[in-house]
């Protein structure tokens, strides 16, 4: 018998059923699409793959080996917190034929943001204080024969990129509080526009200035509407340097602490001025340096201080450092350049983060309160207000903060050593009652 023939409706019903399987199966891809477990593993497998991608591109006599973080549950946040990895991209891109257009790092870096996995895309956030400080000290340096940094422009527009389409086309603007208002409780949440149609009350005629002052909405623009970029030019490079560290300062919570101080050092040079004008503020503690508390015991011109030990350490663990030497392990030093406001206002919420973050480490703070002192006296030589206004509210808030810390760190010192030295009154002996 044929059972490939048959009547009409067994005919139906075979296409009709193949027509269910079909739907079946789409519907079952797009749940599989849509599975959260799907896209985790999507993401693990990706991420695996970027790092035995960069493992192969890295030397191969490094200490640690890169390539065993992709065993682990988050890989991507195990290559964002690895300090040898960082390292070692590092040192790949301070070397003097870095940033070429054929250069395997900024390949890789270029095609690893252009993935959709936010973690991936942080790795690759973490390198740009890196990339961005080696290509502006780059350009404007005094060699002429300057390799092409075409890798690390297709990087920074490959984040200015982005960053332009998710504003799509709108700028940043914020609502500035009417000084005219006692405070800010005073000022209506919403204002209600004027028709022109509508005809005012007698009220308004007689006092015209009180529709305008319940209409007025001040606001300011911190960035202006991007336009997209396929080329950086000379004119356009401090704007997408610019939109490039604001992207960073988003994430900047998430950051390394390594990050932060490549940021930080290369701020340092960019301002390029050592000069008195960044001690101005510190006269407090060039006082205090006249106290030598080495041994525990402060001598002046009159009277002897004596200080507990712990007191000390805490003290001299709150004083600014200048870890340049350390620093400039992690790649060559930048240089001076110019410093128009489009590249200070980024630095600067980078800075105030690293100085006022609660969660960072000391030395990120110290290089963050020298790289201000340093703005500092760059915006007081080029006459900067705007500049001069922010570096200066920084730096008294950095000072205060360490008075407040060390104010604590004494007074739990002395509340401690006042615990130990106070004598404890001796017990009355018990005396047990026993009946007969």
């Amino acid at each position: 018998m044929d059972f490939r023939g048959g009547s009409p409706s067994s005919s139906t019903t075979s296409s009709s059923q193949n027509h269910q399987n079909n739907n079946g199966i789409t519907a079952l891809t797009t749940t599989t699409n849509t599975d959260p477990m799907h896209s985790w593993w999507e993401s693990i497998s990706k991420a695996r793959s970027r790092i035995h991608s960069l493992s192969t591109l890295l030397p191969e006599h490094t200490p640690n080996p890169i390539s065993s973080l992709a065993d682990s549950d988050a890989p991507a946040r195990s290559l964002l917190s690895s300090i040898t990895a960082y390292t070692a991209v590092s040192l790949s891109l301070s070397s003097p034929s870095s940033g070429s257009g054929d250069d395997p790092i900024c390949n890789w870096l270029y095609d690893t943001f252009l993935s959709s996995d936010p973690d991936l895309r942080l790795v690759v956030l973490s390198f740009i204080p890196l990339i961005a400080g080696l290509y502006l000290s780059r350009v404007h340096s005094l060699q002429t024969l300057t390799p092409s940094l075409a890798g690390f422009e297709a990087v920074l527009l490959a984040v200015y990129s982005s960053e332009t389409k998710s504003r799509a086309g709108k700028a940043v603007v914020i609502s500035i509080p009417d000084l005219s208002q006692p405070s800010l409780y005073h000022t209506p949440r919403v204002r209600v526009p004027v028709s022109s149609s509508k005809k005012k009350p007698d009220s308004a005629k007689i006092n015209p200035s009180s529709s305008s002052k319940t209409v007025r909405q001040t606001v300011g623009v911190l960035s202006a509407p991007l336009e997209p970029q396929t080329a950086i030019k000379s004119t356009k490079r401090a704007v997408i340097v610019g939109v490039v560290l604001d992207c960073y300062y988003k994430v900047v919570s998430q950051m390394p602490s390594w990050s932060k101080l490549d940021f930080c050092r290369f701020v340092k040079e960019w301002a390029g001025q050592d000069c008195v004008c960044k001690s101005e503020f510190d006269q407090n503690e060039q006082n205090l340096e006249a106290v030598d508390f080495s041994n525990g015991v402060g001598e002046d011109e009159n009277h002897e201080i004596e200080i507990e030990g712990n007191v000390v350490d805490n003290m001299k663990s709150l004083e600014i450092r200048d870890d340049d030497e350390n620093l400039e392990n992690c790649g060559a030093r930048g240089t001076r350049i110019l410093l128009p406001w489009e590249l200070v206002q980024p630095s600067l919420r980078i800075l105030g983060h690293c100085l006022l973050g609660p969660l960072n480490a000391n030395d990120v703070k110290d290089a963050a309160s020298l790289a201000v002192r340093c703005l500092y006296a760059r915006a007081s030589h080029d006459l900067v207000p705007q500049a001069i206004l922010a570096t200066r509210s920084l730096i008294q808030l950095d000072k205060r903060s360490r008075e407040a810390a060390a104010m604590v760190a004494a007074s739990a010192a002395n509340t401690a050593g006042s615990n130990a030295n106070t004598p404890s009154k001796a017990k009355k002996p018990e005396i047990l009652l026993v009946s007969k």
